[in-house]
């Protein structure tokens, strides 16, 4: 049986995906856009996904794709959104 060690905890998953999402919501309240109006830039039918994203709700979390079509939205360079949280 192969004993392979933990690379990342839980705990660190949770807070780099907490960091997108609040990154992500600054930048959209700064671009002055709502959820809607995200949630269907980047080809969602609804805010409630986004909504859900946005706030890191149900374990929902935004994937590459998602932070591409963010970035592009945005005008913004992708690696904005993982900036550490001040």
């Amino acid at each position: 049986m192969l004993n392979i060690p933990e690379i990342v905890t839980e705990d660190e998953i949770e807070n780099f995906f907490e960091v997108i999402s609040c990154n992500v919501k600054r930048i959209r309240n700064e671009k002055g856009l709502s959820q809607l109006e995200v949630a269907l830039s980047i080809g969602q039918k609804s805010s409630g996904f986004y909504a859900n994203t946005e706030n890191y709700k149900h374990g929902k979390h935004f994937n590459l794709i998602h932070l591409l079509k963010l970035s592009k939205l945005f005008d913004v360079p992708i690696e904005e959104f993982f900036k550490p949280l001040e």
